[in-house]
């Protein structure tokens, strides 16, 4: 896209700000079509969206075509400044409801997969107070690996996250939520199903065919994942469990994932003596954020069903 030197941009409005928040959708989704059902418009208006933008800015910010969606240097640019500016434009909006006192606004929160089942419900039982006591609060989820929760929080898009706690980064505080204790599983078709335990050893769990997860584990697990033979890799529990039900892998879960199917008779958890281990938890914020009541609000929340 052709440009100049003489390029000025004005004042930033309503108009300007709609196009932007189309951009970082599409960004965040990956795509012109799966920006599409989270925008609740056509392709083709999200296109002439972007197309918009561009010209607006003079920038070309993407490629799009076969080769699918790509960022380009100069899109990924605006797209940081981007994020800088909707969180200024948030907070500026939490500082003047607080001036007032009216708990409104927006709560962006980033969780690990399969935490809904979790028996001591924390964080469902926070999010439901946080809308009772401010009804016009929008809380948006994005469900993501922790890698992609840490980095939400720390850059600002994200306000706060719920995370497996093996290790700590310095620029997040963290607040202890919950342990999650989990087991090595086989599904009824599985060989190891029928065995009783005490026929089963370190190695003939060693010959099994494993799928592993595709981020990291507690530590005090690792000395036996290294010694599985790693057959298959799923980047959340789900594909997990999903790889375990074929019968023709082991896997690890957490007992309230698995829960459903070991009481349907279609999972058992091999070796629980030295299978088990336990995930501490924790929501993470980034260190020195601005006021924000509603987030304010909804770590009281989790604090205070932590002590119930």
């Amino acid at each position: 896209m052709a440009r100049t030197s003489a390029f000025r941009m004005g004042s930033v409005g309503d108009a300007d700000l709609r196009l932007l928040r189309v951009f970082r959708t599409v960004v965040e989704r990956g795509g012109f079509a799966q920006a599409e059902a989270e925008l609740n418009v056509t392709r083709s208006a999200v296109s002439l969206a972007m197309t918009d933008l561009e010209k607006r800015l003079g920038l070309r910010l993407c490629r799009r075509g076969r080769a699918g969606f790509a960022l380009t240097e100069e899109g990924r640019r605006v797209y940081d400044a981007l994020v800088r500016l909707l969180t200024s434009v948030e907070s500026f909006r939490a500082e003047v409801h607080a001036i007032h006192r009216r708990l409104t606004g927006e709560l962006a929160i980033g969780l690990t997969d399969n935490l809904v089942t979790m028996p001591r419900m924390r964080v469902t039982n926070a999010l439901k107070s946080l809308k009772e006591d401010g009804p016009d609060v929008v809380i948006r989820i994005r469900m993501a690996p922790p890698s992609d929760v840490e980095q939400g929080v720390l850059d600002g898009r994200l306000h706060v996250g719920v995370i497996p706690e093996l290790r700590r980064l310095q620029g997040l505080d963290y607040q202890e939520l919950y342990q999650e204790e989990a087991h090595l599983y086989c599904a009824a078709q599985h060989p190891l199903f029928s065995r009783p335990d005490a026929e089963i050893d370190i190695e003939a769990l060693a010959r099994c065919d494993a799928v592993m997860p595709a981020h990291a584990q507690a530590a005090e697990i690792a000395p036996l994942l290294q010694r599985m033979r790693s057959a298959a890799t799923a980047t959340d529990r789900e594909g997990i469990a999903f790889l375990i039900l074929t019968g023709l892998y082991v896997g690890f879960l957490p007992d309230h994932v698995a829960a459903k199917w070991v009481a349907d008779g279609r999972m058992r958890p091999i070796r629980p003596d030295i299978t088990g281990y336990r995930t501490r938890y924790a929501v993470i914020v980034r260190k020195g954020g601005r006021p924000n009541m509603v987030l304010d609000t909804f770590l009281q929340e989790v604090a205070r069903n932590a002590e119930s």
